[in-house]
């Protein structure tokens, strides 16, 4: 006796029929249609096992339905986009929705290689220098007036020159005096340290970082011999040419503050009235 060979799903024997394997079980053309086909995205109807069945993200068409939505020209083994879930032949969509280079005003292909910069963009071979007409690419560029640059091009053009080193200063930077400095230019003439966002001051037109400032020029405490900078509105004492914090002007003897009060001196103290009558 012959083994049987029927439909997965409804066991008729399939001897001499038509039937479809899948997942390696077989199945008689009705059930599988019943069972596994998908109706068309346009006419609705169902996509039988023997017609074309095109799919894209699990939408499906038959051969003769799957059209451009603007001009109904057929997609069948063209590229295509899609707007709102719609397929659209690349004319219409490039067209309608595609990017304009900002050079030519010619419309960007989908798929092409565009640049962008700021809201515009460019075909590859349009995105160029304003000056040298060069191809900047992927190279660092700067945009000016609308117009975009490659570095030394801009920096011939347009960039100001470090008063210390002579060099285009092209990010960035520190204006002094109506001076243009790189950052790193602008030091501390004692110590070379880099004054950007620091606390300075200066003398004889030169810059100087507070430290080297106070250890040069300030005068010192008396009492604690550091040096009084007299900056950013810190206060001292001064008498007979010498001078004090203010947090060190106190009476030798008992260490009480002498500032806004009388005092007297024993030759190089100074003294509280109370203090005073014990020597």
């Amino acid at each position: 006796m012959a083994e049987r060979y029927d439909c997965t799903e409804c066991t008729k024997s399939l001897y001499g029929q038509k039937y479809i394997l899948k997942d390696d079980k077989p199945f008689c053309v009705k059930c599988f249609e019943d069972l596994f086909s998908t109706n068309c995205e346009v006419c609705q109807k169902l996509i039988s096992c023997t017609s074309k069945d095109l799919s894209y993200k699990d939408r499906h068409w038959h051969g003769d339905c799957f059209l451009c939505f603007k001009c109904d020209r057929s997609l069948v083994d063209r590229p295509f986009a899609t707007k709102d879930d719609m397929p659209l032949c690349i004319e219409c969509y490039s067209s309608a929705y595609s990017s304009k280079c900002h050079a030519c005003l010619e419309t960007i292909m989908p798929g092409s290689k565009k640049m962008e910069n700021k809201g515009n963009s460019w075909h590859e071979n349009c995105f160029t220098c304003n000056c040298c007409q060069q191809l900047i690419g992927s190279r660092s560029f700067i945009q000016k007036d609308a117009n975009n640059y490659c570095l030394a091009c801009y920096e011939k053009q347009f960039a100001m020159q470090c008063i210390h080193c002579k060099k285009p200063i092209t990010t960035g930077g520190v204006n002094y005096r109506d001076q243009p400095w790189h950052k790193e230019c602008f030091v501390c003439l004692g110590c070379k340290q880099q004054l950007s966002g620091q606390r300075f001051t200066s003398r004889d037109d030169f810059a100087y970082c507070l430290d080297c400032f106070c250890n040069l020029f300030a005068k010192k405490c008396v009492s604690c011999t550091t040096p009084i900078s007299g900056l950013g509105g810190s206060k001292y004492i001064s008498f007979e040419q010498r001078q004090w914090h203010k947090d060190c002007f106190n009476c030798k003897k008992c260490c009480v503050s002498l500032v806004g009060r009388g005092f007297l001196t024993c030759k190089e103290d100074i003294l509280c009235p109370d203090c005073v009558k014990d020597v």
